[in-house]
């Protein structure tokens, strides 16, 4: 399946990012390489808004971001320096769901219902931080685990991070391993609720549209910005969650 696009040369890709996150990924850059070390001060807001030629205001947007991401911890009347990090927690609890069904003795597969390229528009243009007209790739995949369906895996990506998107096979690899090992993950945001299904996830799902769904809206990040945002649905009778601590 073609996505029917020329990537752009990565200069001219860097110039079309908002300054915000340019600002961004440099100071993220500066963390992951080691050369900003946890617990010490990052150049404040003025010294990067001269190095970058933006206003304050658009360096504060790039901190305030990393500080809600626990990437940097800012300190009242002292500066804002580099948090501990966190990501090996985080990896652990984002499983691969066909790690989960083979953990339990089961056999996993997953039948591909879509794969395009589209665009953000308005609501999914806020979530990744894109303008409306900006392109997304798109997947919807349903899980099975012998041979019953448990999963409707609903997801938007951001091409920056994972270009290659709808080059894979997602019969042979599920999304999610494929996001992990191009995009590793820097920060997760999710909630689970209670959903009546639409009719198309229902029928997915082999159940009836009056059946409620227990639904996974999962927004992760990686390399200082979103990368994906998906809903994964559950019927309610056959699927629950759990974790320890």
């Amino acid at each position: 399946m073609s996505n029917g696009s020329t990537p752009l040369p990565a200069a001219a890709a860097d110039d079309r990012k908002p300054a915000y996150l340019r600002v961004k990924q440099h100071v993220l850059a500066q963390i992951q390489s080691g050369t900003w070390q946890e617990g010490e001060a990052i150049p404040g807001e003025e010294a990067l808004a001269r190095k970058f030629g933006v206003s304050r205001m658009t360096v504060n947007r790039a901190i305030r971001e990393l500080s809600d991401e626990q990437i940097v911890e800012r300190v009242q009347g002292s500066g804002t320096y580099v948090a501990q990090q966190k990501y090996q927690a985080t990896l652990v609890e984002i499983r691969n769901i066909a790690e989960e069904i083979a953990a339990r003795g089961h056999v996993h597969r997953s039948e591909l219902h879509k794969l395009e390229r589209t665009k953000a528009g308005e609501a999914l243009g806020r979530q990744f931080g894109l303008k409306a007209e900006q392109p997304l790739f798109h997947s919807v995949v349903v899980h099975f685990e012998d041979g019953e369906p448990i999963q409707v895996e609903d997801r938007y990506v951001n091409p920056s991070v994972a270009p290659d998107y709808l080059a894979q096979d997602f019969a042979s690899q599920t999304p999610n391993a494929y996001l992990m090992r191009v995009a590793p993950l820097q920060g997760v945001r999710f909630v689970i609720e209670a959903c009546l299904p639409s009719r198309d996830v229902a029928e997915m799902l082999h159940m009836a549209p009056e059946e409620p769904c227990l639904v996974l809206r999962r927004q992760t990040h990686s390399q200082g910005q979103v990368a994906s945002v998906a809903a994964m649905w559950h019927p309610a009778a056959r699927y629950r969650f759990t974790g320890s601590f």
